[in-house]
């Protein structure tokens, strides 16, 4: 696999080629973009030894060189298009401000706009940089974005001060790329259905019943599963989100839309991941006409479909089915009944109480619920969780016992 590793202009330059050497033990093909600030620490000659390969640091190329200025200037497209991972480090507050903001002056800060690949960056800075809240800022930025912060290490820096900013260990950012890498493929061979977002029922033809999910902790884990090698099917009420790249988008609208989506395709499924918030009721009867305001209304509310006791009545031997709940009030407690009585493999349980997580939020922490476990995933992006998520998942893949309509628990 191929790992593109970016050194931007600090004196923790000098520690990238460590990083590289413990890269090409594992069997990486890796390839090294300079800034024109890190030339300053360390030598492109330097790379270019270790790795054999051409080691790029601007976007142009001189007039002299016998390449010619076509291939530059498309080389940041093929080389976002080739790596398997961009891993930055160290990483500046000048490229981390870059990162954040969009802003793509030169070949390594142009590179991270155009590559889809999965993104990690180690800092490394004067402690007063680290902590300033521009850029603290522009990490949490970045890590709503997905991308994968290495926090500094504490200790004595090269100007003096003492306290976090030291770039972290190779063995730290080694790891990190490593779990990167390794679960991009272990749901290979799997078709990951997911539903995400928030149902709506009509009550006249501008109103709805609805509710303030996101869809993003949906659209998180239908991009993760895709990123870990699997064929994913994505069942999608209305959202502002754009759909992951490589995955199979099936807008629907109401209860009984994504009912139907789901028990038209889960046979394909080996997985089945209700992440969606959907409407328990709608109105009996839709006004056909706008209704105007005219004093106290009442409207009459039937219940939905049940998408997850249907699901789980039609399971196949083998498939995994994975429900969520939203909880405000004794939250373990309601979401282990909703385990037992739906009769899923397991329920991620979201207490939606708890302020600056879950509804809206890029942040989330949940609770995995099996019959015999209650496993904690604490606070981290929805990118993350849907990570740790889908390692949970993997941890139940055992011979599933078929569960018929008459036995679901209503």
């Amino acid at each position: 696999m191929k790992v593109t590793v970016g050194v931007s202009g600090g004196i923790a330059a000098y520690k990238a080629a460590e990083l590289v050497r413990a890269l090409q033990q594992h069997a990486l093909d890796v390839h090294v973009v300079m800034t024109e600030a890190a030339m300053q620490f360390v030598q492109p000659l330097t790379f270019a030894s270790l790795t054999g390969h051409k080691v790029i640091t601007s976007l142009w190329t001189p007039p002299e060189s016998p390449d010619s200025n076509l291939d530059s200037a498309i080389e940041h497209i093929e080389a976002a298009q080739t790596t398997d991972l961009l891993v930055v480090a160290p990483a500046t507050a000048n490229v981390i401000a870059k990162f954040a903001h969009g802003i793509a002056d030169d070949f390594l800060s142009t590179l991270y706009l155009a590559t889809t690949a999965p993104v990690i960056v180690a800092p490394a800075m004067n402690v007063n940089m680290w902590q300033h809240p521009a850029t603290q800022a522009n990490i949490e930025a970045l890590a709503a974005r997905n991308v994968r912060i290495v926090p500094p290490d504490s200790g004595y820096l090269a100007c003096g001060m003492t306290g976090s900013g030291r770039l972290a260990d190779t063995p730290a950012i080694l790891e990190a790329v490593l779990g990167v890498l390794h679960h991009r493929n272990d749901l290979a061979g799997e078709t990951v259905l997911v539903t995400a977002g928030g149902t709506r029922e009509a009550l006249d033809p501008v109103r709805f019943l609805g509710n303030r999910s996101s869809g993003k902790m949906g659209y998180a884990l239908a991009e993760a599963a895709e990123r870990r090698g699997a064929r994913v099917i994505l069942v999608t009420a209305p959202t502002a989100l754009r759909p992951p790249a490589n995955v199979e988008v099936i807008p629907v609208t109401t209860t009984e839309q994504m009912r139907d989506a789901v028990l038209n395709r889960m046979a394909e499924a080996t997985i089945v991941i209700k992440a969606a918030a959907v409407a328990d009721y709608r109105p009996l009867k839709q006004a056909e006409q706008k209704m105007k305001r005219s004093g106290p209304l009442t409207i009459e509310l039937e219940p939905t479909e049940d998408i997850l006791a249907q699901a789980v009545a039609r399971r196949r031997s083998g498939q995994l089915i994975i429900g969520f709940a939203a909880e405000t009030q004794d939250a373990v407690a309601h979401g282990r009944t909703k385990l037992m009585r739906k009769r899923a493999d397991a329920i991620v349980l979201n207490d939606v109480s708890r302020e600056g997580i879950g509804f809206d939020s890029d942040r989330n922490a949940v609770t995995f619920l099996t019959p015999t476990t209650a496993v904690e995933l604490p606070e981290m992006s929805k990118r993350d969780l849907a990570d740790r998520i889908l390692e949970e998942v993997l941890g139940l893949r055992r011979p599933q016992k078929v569960v018929t309509e008459s036995s679901v628990i209503e």
